[in-house]
């Protein structure tokens, strides 16, 4: 498989965790590819480890929806245009109840720090790898802003399946502007303590995010 460790650190204290922690890293940094095999034998030569653990983290995977069951075994899930489109509808809920929630509780330092990287984003717009870490980071801090810990967990949890479509969208014609562009209406939202501002920017900025993950889709499939 050429599989490795990632640079990563390797957190949790049994070696289920460290399974796991493992092979989504390696999902994560694109090293685990949608539909590639996941053997427990290859898994636990390359991690060093038994296949017992393997096996349950793998099944761990499974419930985040990072690996799916295949006739032939376990493999790395692939999202196919349905599925693609129910993840951005439900992040679109998610997203924009933050959004709606951080306008109320965001402090100053916070807002700072969207204003910051929104000014970021704008100096580094012909640099899509930069930008796509940089969004992370922007999505991850309103969804601390919403003070709410269940809501935190789920987004988290849910939009770790972006890892899944590969390429990022801001390296698409035009994206990486009109991004920033929506980025910098939802922190004036926040700033200004508007929730339903807020939320409605979060919400365009979503569905304009799927229309280029559509687009992007459509272009690899004429490729292949």
């Amino acid at each position: 498989m050429g599989m490795r460790f990632s640079d990563e650190p390797i957190r949790g204290h049994s070696l289920a965790d460290k399974a796991y922690t493992a092979i989504r890293s390696m999902i994560k940094n694109g090293e685990l590819k949608p539909n590639m095999p996941l053997r427990e034998p290859a898994l636990a030569e390359a991690l060093s480890i038994s296949r017992t653990p393997i096996r349950q983290a793998l099944h761990r995977l499974e419930t985040e929806g990072l690996v799916a069951f295949h006739r032939n075994g376990m493999v790395v899930a692939a999202l196919d245009r349905q599925r693609v489109m129910e993840l951005y509808y439900f992040l679109e809920s998610l997203e924009s109840m933050a959004a709606h929630y951080m306008a109320h509780y965001a402090n100053a330092d916070e807002i700072a720090t969207l204003h910051d990287l929104n000014q970021r984003e704008e100096d580094l717009l012909d640099n899509a790898s930069e930008l796509s870490s940089l969004n992370a980071q922007f999505h991850t801090m309103i969804y601390r802003g919403a003070r709410n810990r269940y809501l935190l967990k789920t987004v988290l949890s849910i939009r770790d399946q972006i890892f899944l479509l590969g390429k990022t969208t801001l390296g698409n014609p035009g994206r990486s502007a009109q991004a920033n562009k929506e980025h910098r209406a939802i922190v004036q939202a926040i700033q200004d303590r508007n929730p339903d501002a807020a939320e409605a920017a979060m919400r365009t900025h979503i569905r304009s995010a799927l229309t280029e993950r559509l687009k992007l889709l459509d272009q690899q499939e004429s490729n292949e």
